[in-house]
C-alpha cells in the first residue's frame, strides 16, 4: 500500500492518508497519544519545536528525549500498515553480500534504508521512512526489482549501515579534532593554492596517521592486495581488493582527502608539493612481527590525488609447488622441466593471474648453494636470500635488455626476465638459453600456445624458438570455496550443459560458499591458480617451423595431454574447490580474450 503526508490543521500536524480512504485522515500526533506512547503535553512541547524544523514529529520526539524510537517505530507501522522490522533480532552477518551490494552505501545513507532480502524479483528493504515515495522511486529505478518495503527505527538502520560496511569507530573522533581546522580541496588550479607546510603538518598529525594505520591494518588482516583512496566532488571512496574483486568499505572523511595523501606520500617519500603528475613509491610496514611491503601509486583526478597501495606479502608470494594449484598430472611435468640445465619456460596470463607467485616458488624450489640464480625485474615484489634481484630503471638506461647482457657476464645458471615485451629483449633471452642457461619469463598471451605465437609476431626466427622453449605455462586464479560455509546443492546436467559446464552424469553435486564472519559473508577465502601446461614436443616444433596459426599448436597440445584451462577450472568445481560462477567468470573471460 501506498501512502501520502499532508501537511494540514492547526499547529501545522502531520496527517496520513492511505491511499483509497480519502476519508479517513488521522494527525500522527493523535495515532501516538490513543496508543499511549506520548502525552497531551510532550505532544504540545514537539509541535512548538517544530516551527520551522523539518524534522519529522515522530522523530522530534525521540530527539527531544520525550519517547523511544522503539515505541513510536511499530505504532507507526500498524496505523500504515507497513510490517516493522526490528533490525535488533535480524543476524546481518547472514544477509548475503549480493544482496548488500545491490544499493549503494551513499544511497542507503541518503534514504536511511538497507537491503534485507532478494527473492525473485522483489527486493525487500527496511526503512525509516517508507512513505519517502522519492527514495522509492530511486531504488526500484536503480535495482530494477519490485520494491518491499518494511518500517524500522532510524538508530539501527544507521547501525546496519555501519555493520555493512564496517564503520571505523575512531573517525568520528577524528573528526572532532579535525573540524574547525579548515578544509584543503585538491581540486583543479585551486591546488596550487595549499600550504605545503600545513599539509606536512596534518599528515603527520595523530588522527591522520592513525586513519592510514588503520586503513593498512584493516586491508592487510583481510588479506587484501590492494587499497583504493578515490576522491570525488563530495566524498571520499575507500576499496579493498580482495581475491581480485574490490569491496567497498567504510571511509573517512573527505576534509581528510589531502592529509592522507600526504601522509603516505611521506612515508613512501615521495614528493609532498607535487599534485599535478603521477607519483610511484614503496615502503615497508609491520604487522604483528610480520614485514610487508608495499608499492605506491599516486595520480591526479579531477577531484584530487588517487591513491593505490599494493600490499606485497612475501607469505603469500612464496608456496610450496604443491600449493599452487596444478592438477596431478601436470605438477611431475612443470617439476621435471624445471629441472633442465638449459631452455626456456615462460608463464603467461594477464595482469593479476598468479605469474609473480608461479616464478617465486619456483626459483625458492631451485634456490640451492651450487647455482648462481639472477633476476631482472620491474619491479622486484620479493627479496629471496641467495637470489641476486636486479630492479630495472629506464631512466637511467638500466632495462631488461641492458640487465640480460650485462648478466651473461656474472657466470649465471638461471635468469628470470620479469617480462619479455619486444623482440630484443626476446632475441638476448634467446641467446642465453642457447649458451646453456636456463630462463625463465613471462608473457602477456591469453593461453599457452598463444605464447609460441607471441614470440613469431615478435619477429623472432620459428627455428630459434623450437630451440630454446621448453615449455609454456599460461594460468588464472580463482577464488576458493570458505570451508567454514560450504555447502552442497544439485545441479541437472542439462543445466550445466547450457552454460558450457562439461559433464557426464544426469546430475551432478557442486557446491558453493553461503557466507559467515571467516570469510567475511563473500562465500570465499583465498584463491588457487588453473594451469594450462604445454611441452614443446616434436609435433608442436613442427607446427611451429611450418608457421601454423595458435589454434592448430592448441589442437595439438590438447590431443597430446595437455589440460586446458577450462577443464582445469571444472576439475576444480567438481572437486569441490571453487564454484560455477568461478568457472563461468574463467570462460567468460577466455571468449573475451581470443
Amino acid at each position: 500500500m501506498v501512502y501520502n503526508i499532508h501537511k494540514k490543521g492547526e499547529k501545522g500536524r502531520e496527517e496520513f492518508l492511505p491511499k483509497g480512504t480519502p476519508s479517513s485522515r488521522k494527525k500522527i500526533g493523535d495515532v501516538l497519544l490513543e496508543a499511549g506512547v506520548i502525552t497531551p503535553e510532550q505532544l504540545e512541547q514537539a509541535l512548538l519545536a517544530q516551527k520551522g524544523n523539518k524534522r519529522r514529529l515522530a522523530y522530534l520526539l525521540v530527539d527531544l528525549g520525550l519517547a523511544k524510537e522503539k515505541d513510536i517505530v511499530p505504532v507507526l507501522g500498524a496505523f500504515l500498515g507497513i510490517p516493522f522490522m526490528d533490525l535488533s533480532q535480524l543476524n546481518l552477518e547472514e544477509i548475503s553480500p549480493r544482496v548488500k551490494s545491490i544499493i549503494p552505501e551513499f544511497l542507503m545513507r541518503r534514504h536511511l534504508l538497507i537491503p534485507i532480502s532478494l527473492k525473485e524479483a522483489n527486493l525487500s528493504i527496511a526503512m525509516a521512512d517508507p512513505l519517502d515515495v522519492l527514495a522509492l522511486d530511486d531504488i526500484a529505478r536503480m535495482t530494477g526489482y519490485q520494491i518491499i518495503s518494511f518500517i524500522a527505527c532510524e538508530s539501527e538502520i544507521k547501525e546496519a549501515i555501519d555493520s555493512y560496511y564496517k564503520k571505523f569507530l575512531t573517525l568520528e573522533e577524528i573528526l572532532k579534532e579535525t573540524r574547525g581546522k579548515g578544509k584543503i580541496e585538491l581540486i583543479g588550479d585551486r591546488e596550487e593554492e595549499a600550504d605545503v607546510s600545513k599539509l606536512k603538518v596534518d599528515a603527520e598529525s595523530g588522527p591522520v596517521i592513525n586513519v592510514v594505520n588503520h586503513l593498512l591494518i584493516e586491508a592487510i588482516s583481510a588479506g587484501a592486495s590492494d587499497v583504493h583512496i578515490e576522491p570525488y566532488k563530495n566524498q571520499l571512496r575507500t576499496r579493498y581488493r580482495i581475491d581480485g574483486m574490490l569491496h567497498e568499505v567504510s571511509s573517512p572523511p573527505k576534509e581528510l582527502h589531502a592529509a592522507i595523501v600526504s601522509r603516505v606520500k611521506i612515508m613512501s617519500r615521495l614528493d609532498i608539493a607535487e599534485r599535478r603528475l603521477p607519483q610511484d613509491g614503496r615502503c615497508k610496514a609491520v604487522l604483528e612481527d610480520r614485514d610487508v611491503d608495499l608499492r605506491i601509486s599516486i595520480i591526479p583526478t579531477a577531484f584530487g590525488e588517487k591513491v593505490v597501495l599494493r600490499i606485497l606479502d612475501p607469505e603469500s608470494l612464496c608456496l610450496e609447488l604443491t600449493e599452487l594449484g596444478f592438477e596431478p598430472e601436470a605438477l611431475p611435468v612443470y617439476k621435471k622441466k624445471i629441472d633442465n640445465p638449459y631452455g626456456i619456460i615462460l608463464v603467461t596470463g594477464p595482469t593479476s593471474s598468479g605469474k609473480s607467485t608461479t616464478l617465486y616458488s619456483t626459483l625458492k624450489i631451485l634456490n640451492t648453494i651450487d647455482k648462481n640464480i639472477i633476476t631482472v625485474e620491474d619491479p622486484v615484489e620479493y627479496v629471496i636470500e641467495g637470489i641476486n634481484q636486479v630492479q630495472i630503471k629506464p631512466e637511467i638506461g638500466l632495462d631488461f635488455v641492458t640487465g640480460l647482457r650485462s648478466f651473461m657476464r656474472q657466470d649465471p645458471n638461471i635468469l628470470m626476465v620479469g617480462e619479455i615485451r619486444d623482440r630484443e629483449t626476446a632475441e638476448v633471452a634467446i641467446n642465453a638459453a642457447l649458451t646453456g642457461h636456463l630462463v625463465f619469463s613471462t608473457l602477456h598471451t591469453n593461453d599457452a600456445p598463444g605464447a609460441i605465437t607471441r614470440l613469431v609476431n615478435m619477429g623472432v626466427e620459428p627455428f630459434l624458438i623450437t630451440s630454446t622453449v621448453i615449455m609454456s605455462l599460461s594460468q588464472r586464479l580463482v577464488r576458493i570455496i570458505c570451508p567454514a560455509c560450504k555447502e552442497s546443492y544439485q545441479v541437472s546436467r542439462a543445466m550445466l550443459q547450457e552454460i558450457g559446464f562439461p559433464s557426464r552424469e544426469e546430475s551432478s553435486v557442486l557446491y558453493k560458499g553461503a557466507g559467515c564472519k571467516k570469510c567475511a559473508n563473500i562465500g570465499y577465502k583465498g584463491r588457487i591458480g588453473v594451469f594450462e601446461l604445454m611441452e614443446m614436443t616434436d609435433s608442436i616444433r613442427d607446427l611451429v617451423l611450418d608457421r601454423e596459426p595458435t589454434y592448430k599448436i592448441r589442437d595439438c597440445a590438447e590431443a597430446e595431454g595437455m589440460i586446458s584451462l577450462k577443464e582445469a577450472t571444472a576439475r576444480k568445481v567438481f572437486a569441490g574447490v571453487t564454484t560455477v560462477e568461478e568457472f563461468l567468470r574463467i570462460t567468460v573471460e577466455e571468449r573475451a580474450l581470443h
